[in-house]
């Protein structure tokens, strides 16, 4: 009996993950054809709580891709990997405390800050790139107007909130 109970707990997870992640992917699917422009693939990664590396984001791709890519991912490719990566809870946001750190080996003078032409060049010259469009997505979110800066402990704290939102409330 217990056996039945984890087995039907298992499967209505399941049934929840698939409708999270269609719900996910109909947003780009445009056509109602149950396939997506295979650059929007990241997005509906990220929607659903996910943080992959790019390297992390081509691997996926490429295993739901078509053996002769179209540009368009399937719906039923993409669907069970996706369940897959979330059951396992793959590609977590990083810790708060890491990404402290992280932004405090770019400040070894202490400020509390990065100019932003610092950060512009650790995150396009410095380990994984950021593209322009992400660079530009997280400019808009982190520099502050009036000092042209980002005060790193309060743009994570916000990334740290708006993360705990989208859990809390099943955002995508």
């Amino acid at each position: 009996m217990a056996e039945d109970r984890e087995w039907e707990s298992t499967e209505t997870a399941v049934a929840e993950l698939h409708k999270k992640i269609k719900e996910a992917f109909e947003v780009f699917d445009h056509e109602s054809n149950n396939t997506v422009d295979v650059r929007e693939i990241g997005t509906i990664i990220r929607s659903l709580g996910c943080c992959p590396s790019e390297g992390e984001l081509h691997d996926l791709i490429a295993e739901v891709e078509e053996e002769e890519p179209t540009g368009y991912i399937r719906l039923e490719k993409f669907l069970p990997v996706m369940t897959e990566v979330l059951l396992e809870r793959r590609y977590r946001p990083i810790p708060e405390d890491v990404l402290l750190r992280a932004f405090e080996v770019l400040d070894p003078t202490k400020r509390g800050f990065l100019t932003k032409e610092e950060l512009i060049k650790y995150m396009t010259e410095e380990g994984e790139p950021f593209s322009q469009e992400e660079m530009e997505e997280m400019l808009s979110a982190a520099i502050d107007s009036e000092s042209n800066s980002i005060h790193y402990k309060d743009y994570i704290t916000m990334m740290v909130e708006v993360q705990l939102f989208k859990e809390k409330n099943k955002v995508t």
